[in-house]
């Protein structure tokens, strides 16, 4: 798959067959997730591979939206470590840009992937932090379900000429 393809066409799956991801797969698929870019190349994440079913179904009773973890042979857990970032704030914004690189690789594996938000829901962050362990410097950014894809999903066009602005904002492109 060349990359812009894989871009355009990369949608969030939510049903998998229960077939497992081999390890090398999965290290792969966080070693896309480690060369994201950061701040400072300060890279302050740190990444928890859940791959049981008991802790996939405590998850699912404290955050609201992550059914798809009943299905998904494995999930990654993408967290932020402020004694790594540099400096307030960034840490989310880091953990962004690995988040969506492990989506991206999953996909080019032919995979089928979900990003399930936690930052900035603090209830969230609390629960998935006391469930996992975590210390009181990392706190959980997202979680990324993952599988053999069980379910196809076209890419949309999702292009809007009028969302592109050249050097200045032009006047008669407010949204209503």
């Amino acid at each position: 798959m060349e990359l812009y393809d894989g871009l355009l066409t990369r949608r969030s799956i939510r049903k998998y067959s229960n077939e497992s991801i081999s390890r090398e797969t999965l290290e792969q698929i966080i070693k896309a997730g480690m060369y994201a870019p950061s701040a400072v190349n300060k890279q302050p994440w740190h990444f928890i591979v859940i791959d049981e079913k008991a802790i996939h179904r405590k998850i699912m009773e404290v955050h609201p939206f992550s059914t798809m973890l009943e299905e998904a042979p494995v999930s990654l857990l993408i967290c932020g470590d402020e004694n790594l970032h540099n400096g307030p704030g960034y840490w989310p914004v880091d953990c962004a840009a690995a988040t969506q690189n492990i989506l991206l690789a999953a996909h080019s594996f032919h995979l089928g992937a979900v990003w399930i938000g936690i930052h900035p829901r603090e209830e969230r962050k609390e629960a998935i932090s006391e469930l996992m362990g975590l210390p009181p410097n990392v706190h959980p950014f997202a979680l990324v379900a993952m599988g053999i894809p069980a379910e196809e999903k076209a890419a949309p066009d999702r292009f809007k000429q009028e969302r592109i602005h050249y050097n200045k904002w032009e006047k008669g492109n407010e949204q209503v």
